[in-house]
């Protein structure tokens, strides 16, 4: 592995930095987003049912913000339970908002590597054409040097290619686990604005 790396010069660096944050963030992101952390199953059913049996209070409304990304859209919701339906609507969408800009941390810095990778590829296989290039002489060229460059020029080429392609297919898969969870937050702090409001007074398994 040492010799492959001096193989691709200087211009290499770059590439491990690039991969070993993307590698962190693949890692990190597959931990932080999975479905049972951020719609945590039956939530939904329980902030209902304890909201019909004993109202809300500043203590349960905390508890239930720390929860998960769910549970933080659901407490501004009942925060504003005597408001108007727009009023409760536009402080969820305010919640959610936030929550969305929160599960879409480092997605952004992944989906730069994507992109940037094979950019930063092509400066090394620059590097390397420019010691290609320097090889020759009047009097011939210098193989060692020659080989050099050319092995530069196709190593930088590939690590590059090699990074972006996972990392884009991450960024990719990552960015629409996020949206689903999003639409489905959407969709049921929409159904607890209906329960409170009295749309749904008999909303399937939460008759109290």
């Amino acid at each position: 592995m040492f010799a492959i790396l001096q193989a691709a010069g200087w211009p290499i660096g770059s590439l491990l930095a690039a991969s070993i944050v993307a590698v962190a963030l693949i890692i990190e992101r597959s931990i932080s987003l999975r479905a049972a952390k951020i719609v945590p199953p039956q939530l939904f059913e329980q902030v209902v049912d304890m909201y019909r049996r004993q109202g809300v209070s500043e203590a349960v409304l905390e508890r239930l913000a720390q929860d998960s990304p769910l549970g933080a859209v659901l407490a501004a919701g009942l925060r504003n339970n005597k408001a108007s339906r727009y009023v409760m609507k536009e402080a969820i969408e305010e919640a959610g908002r936030a929550v969305a800009h929160d599960l879409e941390r480092f997605l952004t810095t992944l989906g730069t590597i994507a992109t940037a990778s094979p950019l930063l590829g092509l400066f090394g296989t620059v590097i390397g054409m420019i010691e290609i290039f320097g090889s020759q002489s009047p009097t011939g060229s210098n193989p060692q040097q020659l080989a050099h460059g050319i092995s530069i020029a196709l190593y930088n080429t590939a690590f590059g290619i090699a990074i972006a392609i996972p990392a884009l297919i991450f960024y990719r898969h990552y960015k629409n686990k996020v949206d689903t969870f999003v639409v489905e937050m959407e969709l049921l702090a929409s159904k607890l604005v209906d329960v409170i409001h009295g749309d749904r007074p008999d909303y399937p398994g939460l008759r109290v």
